[in-house]
């Protein structure tokens, strides 16, 4: 990457990482996230230079660590966490990351959560190389501890997103996906991480297989109300680390999109179309895209749809014992659809 442009990113207000405020009260498992994080520092080793480096700038600039906790707290509503619960989030945040350098390398980002993609910094070859990197070094830390069950049902939450993408790319050529369609894309492309991230949780301290697909059930319908929000931030005001309209100019069909397009007139419907396909990179016509939006109720369509999974989540939740951890759970669900970013 040129001078000029590590220049224009620096000078970015997004450059600087925002201070995560985290309104759920983690108390509870503060010494375990604490742990968690010696355990991902090691995992991600690399006795070649050039990846140790890369390794602690991704660990410097981790995110929220919202999956780690939900594997933890899971596990904790089952029993006491243990190596193989760290194991797992350990997992769970190496597939993670993985998948969003790969990401940063398809959608051509020069940053993530404020920081340089790896990509912006050490080129795509690196890039890609590293995102497999850390794949193959999540496979390892359960092969080597024979935690079969628990990459299982990581593994099978890495093939569901890859489908969802796929699935994304694939509709996304003629703009015109039911709703139904969009529902499977986000099952497969964001909740089937969280869903296996509880159920792996879950899974190393439950002794019984109904409540750990309990677990994976509640953590499909809050991974379903989180990328609806994801959905919902493009068309707000807010500095959430990508530009209002991303999604437009990139093509996604979210649900706000597609309830306009499904509820509007004939001719708003063509010219929102002919914009998405054609003037997707001109601010003003992508203007007029997201004022249609609000004046059809795209907006309040998908913020009832978000309150809808995240209700099915809590009553799930509601299932189990009350308790100082499910209690927990509930904050950070809530804290999950209410973020800010």
């Amino acid at each position: 990457m040129n001078i000029v442009k590590i220049n224009a990113l620096k000078n970015n207000r997004h450059y600087i990482a925002p201070e995560i405020d985290m309104t759920v009260s983690t108390k509870i498992i503060a010494k375990e996230l604490a742990e968690f994080e010696l355990h991902f520092k090691e995992a991600v080793k690399s006795k070649v230079p050039l990846l140790d480096r890369i390794m602690q700038y991704i660990v410097k600039r981790k995110g929220k660590q919202m999956r780690p906790m939900f594997v933890l707290l899971c596990a904790r509503l089952g029993g006491e966490i243990n190596e193989s619960t760290y194991r797992a989030a350990s997992l769970v945040e190496l597939l993670h990351t993985a998948t969003l350098v790969h990401d940063d390398v398809v959608d051509e980002a020069d940053e993530r959560r404020g920081f340089f993609s790896i990509n912006a910094l050490w080129k795509n070859k690196i890039a890609v190389l590293v995102g497999d990197y850390l794949l193959s070094k999540g496979l390892l830390l359960s092969l080597d501890n024979n935690d079969f069950k628990v990459l299982q049902i990581l593994s099978e939450a890495v093939k569901k997103m890859s489908e969802g993408e796929l699935l994304q790319i694939e509709k996304a050529r003629n703009l015109n996906i039911k709703e139904s369609i969009y529902y499977d894309i986000i099952k497969g492309k964001t909740a089937s991480l969280l869903a296996s991230a509880c159920a792996a949780g879950a899974y190393t301290t439950f002794t019984d297989t109904e409540s750990v697909d309990k677990l994976k059930a509640f953590g499909e319908n809050v991974g379903m109300a989180f990328q609806i929000k994801d959905d919902l931030f493009d068309y707000g005001t807010q500095n959430v680390g990508k530009p209002t309209g991303n999604d437009i100019k990139e093509k996604k069909m979210t649900l706000p999109l597609i309830y306009t397009l499904n509820n509007c007139d004939a001719s708003t419907r063509k010219k929102i179309i002919y914009i998405v396909k054609n003037n997707n990179t001109d601010k003003l016509k992508v203007q007029y895209v997201i004022d249609e939006v609000y004046k059809c109720g795209g907006i309040n369509y998908a913020t009832k749809k978000m309150i809808e999974y995240k209700k099915e989540a809590l009553n799930i939740l509601s299932q189990f014992p009350d308790s100082e951890v499910r209690s927990t759970l509930h904050d950070l669900v809530n804290y999950s659809i209410d973020r800010k970013y």
